[in-house]
């Protein structure tokens, strides 16, 4: 099944007209990640990144948008996610158009991460930019069609190493490897949630993970 085009005029819209919600963050740790689009021919496409491995990170490995953690240097949250991207793949997002902010979201991995609280900015790349990896940080990036999420086959309950439980998840790439899941899932459903194509419920997903 191939995900229906949505339109980048469409999605500014929404994304101008929704007031997310926001976690204080006085006293509390803070982290931000870009959902970066741009325009194709074929309908808008999204930049996700493979996080390099390293141990003891708990992110390790994971499909991400580029993103991190608030240094002292930073202003605000936004600030880092476009310091961060540009650290991590060459990106200057001070040249893109910032088009809105999806719904913080917390840590929920380990007790050291709880605390932390992430925010989500959307973008949209107006020129082409080439990808500059810092492999420090980032094992693979790439563009992936934003229509193409919504694809039903695409939908694939995911294990994370050393945890019994599954999550959905989204298929991008090399099966076992490239798929979405935890809190760029989370921000994906609220995104588009708010431009008015939502995914599959996080009960279909996991309901097709009990019969396989």
């Amino acid at each position: 099944m191939v995900g229906r085009v949505i339109d980048l005029e469409d999605i500014t819209r929404a994304l101008a007209a929704h007031a997310p919600e926001t976690l204080p963050g006085a006293g509390r740790r803070r982290a931000a990640v870009a959902m970066i689009l741009r325009a194709r021919d074929a309908g808008a496409e999204v930049l996700f990144i493979e996080r390099a491995r390293h141990e003891g990170d708990p992110w390790s490995g994971h499909m991400a948008f580029p993103g991190g953690r608030l240094d002292p240097g930073d202003a605000h949250p936004r600030a880092a996610a476009e310091r961060e991207t540009y650290e991590e793949v060459g990106i200057a997002l001070q040249e893109a158009q910032h088009i809105g902010r999806l719904t913080d979201l917390t840590g929920r991995g380990p007790v050291k991460q709880q605390g932390l609280v992430i925010s989500g900015h959307v973008y949209l790349l107006e020129r082409e930019v080439p990808l500059v990896i810092d492999r420090l940080e980032v094992a693979q990036a790439f563009w992936f069609p934003l229509r193409a999420l919504h694809e039903s086959e695409r939908q694939v309950p995911y294990t994370a190493p050393g945890v019994t439980m599954r999550f959905p998840g989204i298929l991008v790439g090399e099966p076992g490897r490239h798929v979405v899941w935890g809190l760029t899932y989370a921000f994906l459903e609220d995104f588009f949630g708010i431009v008015g194509t939502p995914l599959p419920s996080r009960w279909s997903v996991a309901r097709n993970a009990l019969v396989e």
